[in-house]
Order: C-alpha cells, then structure tokens, then sequence
C-alpha cells in the first residue's frame, strides 16, 4: 500500500512539472501564459478585382434598352392626369434622363431590382421636370386638388354635381373666400388652340378663341344707334354739304367729278367736304365718349 502512495506521488510530480513547461511556451495566437503577449501579425484582405469601364458601360447600356418601355409607362401614367397643353414628348425626355441617372447609380449589392428602383427614379424625374415649368405656387395647387377631391366626394354622395355653397362648407370655407379661391384657379387653365380636334372634344377648345368685337351685342347696339344718328345729322346739313356727302361716300365719286357735277372747282368741293365733316362731329358730340366714331366708320367704308 506505501508503495503504491509512492507511484502515485513521483507521476503526480511528472505531470506538474509538464504543466509548467507547456505554460511557458509562447502560443501563436495569444501569447506565452507567464510572459508577455506575443504580438500577431494581421492578415491583409483580398481586394477585389476591378471591374473594366467598357464592361461596366455596357452592362448600363443593355439596362437602359431594356427597360425604355418603363419610360413610356411611367409618362403615360403621369400624362393622364395632367391638362391638354402638357407634351408628351416632354415627360419621355425628362423620364429618359431619368432612366440615364438610374442606370448610373444602381447598386446590385443592394438586393433591389433595377426595375423597381428604375420606376422610382423615372417619376420622380418627371415630376421635378414638371415643377420647374409649373409657375403657379404649390399651395394653390394643393387648394386646387382639395376642391377636386371635395366636389367629388359631394357628387358621390349627394348623386348630383354640387353647389358653390355645399363645397365651400365641405371644405369648411367661408362662400365669399370659395369664390375667391376659384377666380385664382381659374388663371391655372391653360389650353392650346394648336391642338388636333377629336370628336369628343366637340366645340369646348374655340370657346378660348376671343371673338371678333363686331360680335359682341353691346357693340352692335352701338353702332345701330351711331348709324341711325348719323342719317339724322346728315339730313340736318345744308343742300350742298349732303350733296357732297352722299356723292363721295356713298357713290364713290372723286373730289374732281363732284366737282363737275356741282359746277365748281376741286378744291371748292374739298371745302364743303370739311365743312359738312365739322359739322357732323358737332351734331354728334355726344356719342364721341361712348366708342363710336361715325365720321370715321364713314371714311371706313369708302375706303374698304
């Protein structure tokens, strides 16, 4: 039994004095466990390879033809709910810009499809386009779009378009400060008289074609009422004088053939003529202020 305790003591001493030698070497990572730490030298990454320009330009090129129908796509979503005057050539060009920028930007390490990211960059380039032609403030055309969305929501529920007074106190406005609102949206109509006719356009794009002065009624009154004074006057000149008058406007003769028609030389004709034509402007003072020239129509005609 002692002589089993002594094996077991001499290999117990064996062991520790192996601990203690492993203890003092150095280990590649961390060190020698009794000294100091042995410093470790970092490993240097791999870097990866370049990737050439030409490949990387026709890669953006092959992107940018394959998704030009997503331009056409976008623009004609866009184009739907802008007024008539808006080209649509013009959103194309600003969606293909769009389109260019994407396909430079793109990152595939993203985990983002380029269509996706393509349709995001091609709106937004169109409404940027659109906002620096756009001259009116974006309040106004916020407060446009929220009159939209309150006359239709009338319509819906009421089954009939609705009044100025039930809009103005949906959107909680007083209806002086409604109308007033509409007379600024109004200057945001804007259409074109080069646009192609179509058949449900019917006749609503001539109605911003001005018309012609002699058709407005106020005018036409005018200018009965100037005829009919003007007869009354010329009947109240003297023999000669409405001679005169009648014979070079209404006849077209010549100063030189009234003349030989009354006996007397040209320039006495070009007397009577001015002195008839004075008279007139007297007999007809007070339809001088109200737009109507008589005398003047008069040479007017004979000229015409």
């Amino acid at each position: 039994m002692q002589s089993m305790t002594e094996t077991f003591a001499g290999n117990l001493k064996q062991v520790n004095s192996s601990l203690s030698s492993l203890s003092d070497m150095p280990h590649p990572a961390i060190g020698s466990l009794s000294g100091s730490p042995v410093p470790v030298t970092p490993t240097t990454p791999r870097r990866a390879t370049p990737v050439p320009a030409s490949v990387l330009a026709a890669e953006q090129e092959r992107l940018m033809i394959e998704h030009l129908p997503t331009v056409r796509y976008v623009a004609r979503q866009i184009h739907e709910r802008l007024p008539q005057h808006v080209e649509f050539e013009e959103l194309l060009s600003a969606g293909t810009l769009g389109l260019i920028d994407a396909s430079r930007k793109f990152n595939p390490e993203k985990n983002v499809q380029f269509r996706s990211y393509a349709q995001f960059r091609i709106r937004g380039a169109i409404l940027d386009s659109l906002r620096t032609l756009d001259w009116s403030p974006r309040e106004l055309r916020r407060k446009g779009r929220a009159v939209e969305e309150a006359t239709r929501a009338l319509s819906s529920r009421c089954g009939r378009a609705p009044g100025e007074a039930e809009v103005a106190r949906e959107m909680g406005l007083e209806l002086g400060d409604y109308q007033q609102l509409l007379g600024e949206l109004k200057g945001l109509e804007i259409s074109t008289l080069n646009s192609e006719r179509s058949e449900e356009s019917g006749e609503e794009e001539m109605a911003f074609i001005p018309g012609k002065e002699t058709d407005d009624p106020l005018y036409q009154c005018l200018e009965g009422e100037a005829r009919t004074r003007l007869g009354e006057a010329i009947e109240k000149l003297a023999e000669r004088e409405r001679l005169v008058m009648t014979l070079y406007y209404y006849e077209e003769r010549t100063m030189k053939e009234i003349g030989l028609i009354l006996g007397v030389v040209e320039s006495r004709v070009s007397q009577i003529h001015a002195t008839a034509v004075e008279h007139l402007r007297t007999l007809l003072s007070d339809l001088a202020g109200r737009g109507t020239k008589p005398v003047r129509a008069m040479r007017a005609r004979r000229v015409s």
